[in-house]
């Protein structure tokens, strides 16, 4: 069986501890059997070594979540996006990858399923179902669809011809509001899951009549060029043979703070108390400072370097205008290289800390009226610049004013106070 692990996403609406990099499925909120906590990532993962041991995993990601990935699983396989283009262009990406760098056969099926999905054991046993389903020629493309528990406006509807297991698609529905939704459960309407089996051959013939692309290599050197477009428009809509799994055991979109609130393994994350009179209340706190709590319902409040949030838990899910206002609404984070948190902010001046991890390298760029002082606070490593190589150690300080481009390379891990400086224009 082979897996593609869809692991993207800017994170807003799980904002403060959620952004462009760091996005929901690696804030470790859960426990795993052995009461560590791990991300809904590494949960997934788990699961699937478990009861998939035999799955050629790829998780297919952007360039800036690649770190953390290796951070939370390892060594594992990972197909990179040399930019964000849409999940049309990184599905197909990443089915090149397992043909061309992994060796599936043309005539083998693949099943895509999101990095962030709460999920029971039951849905392991529904995608190997699925695959075997798409395997067997059912449909040139099947999707699992959840049995809905109530009616939700959360979610795409899947409405299938009939309701019976597995039955063919009559349409989907964009996310409706509650009064829809009932309708459409009405109609056996689904859930619609985002996990789809097909074989690698149809969507390589695909790819090739969409982007007139036949491997991975060819398809990774002109992905800049490639149109942003979603796997649902590009290949969905125009499909006609497609058929659907119903799908019965527990399933959730961890996408708000209100739905991460149920699935999290304690209501209290961090240095926080709640006191006598504090009802259905989450509190996640990653700041040194702690949190008190007095007759607070129903909320839940996620404090963490980015900001605060102190919400209502259904009005939690309304974050992401709000996120966009924020002048400042990413200051901390980690990157494919190490990790990049906001000191301190003054008019034409920006502090930061920067951590490199050993053998990886920062690079940049200086532009014209700017400049920029870095110390080394710890480890060793080398700053190279337009024609030279310049050791760096704990305590040595620098500064370029110069433009051009420039390359930090840490021998061992490497802690730096970088100022970035406005200059007058030259």
């Amino acid at each position: 069986m082979n897996i593609i692990l869809l692991s993207g996403g800017g994170g807003q609406r799980l904002w403060p501890l959620s952004g462009p990099i760091s996005s929901k499925q690696f804030i470790r909120l859960f426990s795993d059997p052995e009461g560590n906590k791990e991300s809904i990532l590494q949960r997934l993962y788990r699961q699937i070594t478990v009861l998939l041991p035999d799955a050629n995993v790829v998780i297919a990601t952007g360039r800036q979540q690649e770190g953390l990935i290796r951070e939370q699983l390892g060594e594992v396989p990972v197909c990179i996006e040399p930019e964000r283009r849409d999940t049309f262009p990184a599905i197909a990406l990443a089915t090149a990858y397992l043909r061309d760098r992994m060796g599936v056969s043309a005539d083998d099926c693949v099943t895509v399923c999101p990095a962030d999905a709460f999920v029971d054991d039951s849905y392991f046993f529904s995608m190997q179902k699925l695959h075997h389903l798409a395997e067997a020629g059912t449909a040139k493309i099947m999707l699992m669809g959840v049995a809905p528990s109530a009616p939700s406006d959360k979610y795409g509807y899947i409405i299938p011809v009939n309701s019976q297991e597995v039955s063919p698609v009559k349409e989907f529905k964009e996310k409706p509001n509650t009064e829809k939704a009932a309708e459409y459960m009405k109609q056996n309407g689904l859930w619609n899951a985002g996990v789809f089996s097909y074989k690698v051959g149809y969507l390589m013939e695909l790819a090739f009549q969409a982007l007139n692309i036949s491997g991975y290599q060819e398809l990774y050197s002109r992905y800049s060029s490639l149109e942003k477009i979603s796997f649902d428009y590009a290949v969905v809509e125009k499909e006609n043979d497609i058929g659907v799994l119903r799908h019965y055991g527990e399933w959730r979109d961890v996408g708000t703070w209100n739905v991460m609130a149920e699935t999290m393994a304690k209501p209290v994350n961090g240095d926080a108390i709640l006191d006598d009179t504090c009802v259905h209340t989450q509190v996640v706190n990653e700041l040194e400072l702690p949190i008190l709590c007095m007759g607070c319902q129903n909320m839940v409040i996620a404090a963490g370097k980015n900001g605060i949030l102190i919400a209502d838990k259904e009005r939690s899910g309304q974050i992401k205008p709000y996120v966009d206002r924020l002048e400042a609404a990413f200051v901390s984070g980690k990157k494919p290289w190490g990790t990049y948190t906001v000191i301190d902010t003054q008019p034409g001046a920006l502090t930061a800390k920067i951590h490199i991890y050993a053998g990886q390298k920062r690079t940049g760029q200086i532009l014209n009226a700017r400049k920029r002082i870095w110390t080394v606070v710890a480890g060793k490593g080398w700053l190279v610049t337009e024609g030279t190589k310049r050791k760096l150690a704990a305590g040595d300080s620098l500064t370029i004013a110069a433009e051009g481009e420039y390359e930090l390379i840490a021998d061992t891990s490497l802690d730096l106070i970088e100022i970035e400086l406005q200059t007058e224009k030259v």
